[in-house]
């Protein structure tokens, strides 16, 4: 059975380790200072929870979903590099799984937005791992705490 969203957020906060909602303004502030809308998928999360982690508690969490503002541009936060050689202005952190690895969503197209992989050493070179949050949330929730796209590696 497949789990709507509403389902899998209220997994996470009834699960797992969420913290605080983000309100109506927190939400405008982020969208104002980065230039780009959370979409719904990401709005219903951080009204919810802004930010969480899965499985775990910090600093063992290997699924941290970054609050409002921890959430950056993928080259900066990565590289400390803001030109286009470290990946495009579209790319923005959304979790970090604590081994210098860290899962970005793509803004560059309509919400959903993808969900992508996206691993220091390699970095700028990124794979999709998810079409959507809920993909990600319904595949990261079913992993038994394991980075679930590593797992053919």
């Amino acid at each position: 059975m497949t789990l709507t969203l509403d389902q899998l957020i209220d997994t996470v906060v009834r699960e797992h380790y969420p913290h605080p909602p983000a309100t109506e303004r927190d939400i405008a502030e982020f969208e104002a200072r980065v230039g780009w809308k959370l979409g719904p998928e990401l709005r219903a999360l951080y009204l919810r929870c802004n930010g969480a982690e899965l499985f775990r508690p910090l600093p063992n969490a290997n699924y941290s979903i970054q609050s409002l503002a921890e959430i950056a541009r993928a080259r900066v936060r990565m590289r400390d590099v803001d030109d286009d050689s470290m990946g495009p202005t579209s790319w923005w952190t959304l979790v970090d799984c604590q081994d210098s690895d860290f899962i970005l969503v793509d803004v560059s197209r309509s919400a959903p937005y993808p969900m992508l992989d996206a691993y220091h050493e390699t970095y700028p070179q990124v794979r999709q791992v998810a079409a959507s949050l809920q993909e990600f949330l319904s595949r990261a929730l079913a992993s038994g705490d394991k980075l679930y796209w590593l797992q053919n590696d």
